[in-house]
């Protein structure tokens, strides 16, 4: 497996190990049932890339017991494929990795967790289910998705406290038995002061993972980048918080400690369909979103491996924002904000500017695990980091 971008990674945290920086790795189960050069499963993963990785997504019922989705895919009965069997099974091969399952995601949505948070016995109940789960499967922690308290339908003006005392529980539970607990969290003040007690929840988690990627998208009114790291001049009121830089300093300052914020870097893109070629910058206007991809399938996106596989065959510009620090490429009238090798590099040096925790790899099906686009080339003392990048 030649991952481009994550080795990009890599490179850049061992070639500066004055403090050591987290890798998470988030992959996506539905990328099992993707066809041709789009498949990617277990076996796909290599172990040796990420500190982290994170397994998505589990479900969670009314009660608070956790679900699992795709039973087929997951577990061996029925002659499935035991997808969480083959997950602690990497651990053979690398035992310094960690590996966490990941409960919840956007189309879980937020009244199950809601429910749960806000009631002290179901409270329990997700703990309890929550604990036997990973000593089941020979995990080591828990990533809560709940995206996100009091701001969607179903939620409650309790949510935010509600969030903070389930955190508690949990970590109250996890710390005798080494268990790890994470949490994905909005960026945005705006949405941070909604959601969540910085310095409570801080207490409680060991890491922070800031959604810092679909910042943008053909949601919007305008083209705008999936994850610039600092915003546009002419950005003001909640635009201007659409950046890395803005989420990551308002965390900051809003108590969280440096090195539990794990900064979310996409190896996917998130794209336009231009109203015109002359109309290419960051801020034109757009008739809607790109074309679907053909393994992501999905209006608006398209992951690395797919832009990259395109721009061997066909002519496709690409570009540099100046002040974003991220590069976008059009063809016809498809537009595409995404990142590639240079600013991702220039986004681990800002991680270690700011004594981060370090990053969140998102979503790894969608980097070039086949090594169509080049690969990092690795010398012998970065090679002695176990990135197995050839």
């Amino acid at each position: 497996m030649k991952l481009l971008l994550l080795c990009a990674f890599f490179v850049a945290t061992v070639a500066n190990p004055e403090q050591e920086k987290k890798i998470f790795c988030v992959h996506g189960m539905w990328s099992h049932y993707r066809t041709g050069n789009g498949h990617f499963g277990i076996d796909e993963i290599n172990p040796f890339l990420c500190t982290h990785l994170v397994y998505a997504f589990m479900g969670v019922d009314y009660e608070g017991n956790i679900v699992i989705r795709d039973r087929w895919l997951n577990l061996e009965e029925n002659y499935g494929l035991g997808n969480l069997r083959k997950l602690s099974k990497l651990k053979e091969i690398n035992p310094k990795l960690k590996i966490l399952i990941s409960i919840g995601g956007w189309s879980e949505g937020t009244e199950k967790f809601s429910i749960i948070s806000n009631d002290p016995m179901k409270r329990k109940t997700f703990v309890e289910s929550s604990i036997n789960f990973l000593e089941d499967y020979k995990f080591d922690g828990l990533d809560i998705d709940w995206e996100y308290p009091g701001r969607r339908e179903g939620s409650r003006v309790s949510d935010k406290k509600a969030f903070t005392e389930l955190l508690k529980d949990l970590r109250t539970a996890f710390r005798p038995k080494g268990l790890l607990l994470t949490a994905l969290v909005a960026p945005e003040s705006i949405n941070v002061e909604i959601s969540y007690d910085v310095p409570q929840i801080s207490k409680y988690l060991d890491f922070i993972k800031l959604k810092t990627y679909d910042l943008h998208g053909s949601w919007d009114t305008k083209i705008g980048i999936n994850a610039p790291l600092y915003r546009k001049s002419w950005e003001e009121d909640y635009a201007s918080m659409l950046n890395i830089d803005s989420g990551v300093k308002y965390w900051l300052e809003s108590g969280a400690p440096a090195e539990k914020l794990i900064v979310g870097v996409p190896v996917f893109g998130r794209g336009f369909k231009m109203l015109s070629e002359d109309q290419k910058t960051v801020g034109s206007p757009f008739l809607g979103p790109s074309d679907p991809g053909p393994y992501t399938d999905d209006p608006g996106l398209l992951g690395f491996n797919e832009l990259c596989e395109k721009q061997l065959t066909e002519q496709w510009e690409e570009h540099w924002d100046d002040e974003q620090l991220v590069p976008y490429a059009t063809r016809g009238d498809q537009w595409i904000g995404y990142d590639n090798e240079e600013s991702l590099r220039i986004k681990a040096n800002y991680v270690r500017s700011y004594k981060l925790g370090g990053v969140m790899v998102g979503h790894i099906e969608n980097d070039d695990f086949l090594g169509f686009c080049g690969r990092v080339r690795l010398t012998a003392e970065e090679r002695n980091g176990e990135c197995k990048c050839n």
